[in-house]
């Protein structure tokens, strides 16, 4: 008699975990769009320095936002809020 082949178990998905120097910015659309703006060759650092600074942006928006949710005890941030503490 022959034996059947066990499935192949699934891996459970994992939550992405970012690690201290992690970029949360991809590096490829943001090559696409400085090669769109005219730059034809991007060095790596010249990458990541545009990324860090536009994570740095990113959080302080996020975070001047969350202020303006609490002083109105609220919990959603919304796009007004952005546009608020972007301001």
């Amino acid at each position: 008699m022959a034996k059947k082949a066990a499935a192949p178990k699934a891996a459970a998905p994992k939550a992405p975990k970012a690690a201290k120097g992690e970029a949360y910015i991809a590096k490829a659309p943001i090559r696409r769009l400085m090669k769109k703006e005219g730059a034809d060759l991007v060095a790596a650092e010249a990458l990541d320095k545009l990324i860090g600074f536009l994570e740095k942006a990113a959080a302080d928006a996020t975070k001047g936002a969350i202020e303006i949710c609490k002083k109105d005890k609220r919990k959603r941030v919304t796009a007004a809020d952005i546009r608020a503490a972007t301001r």
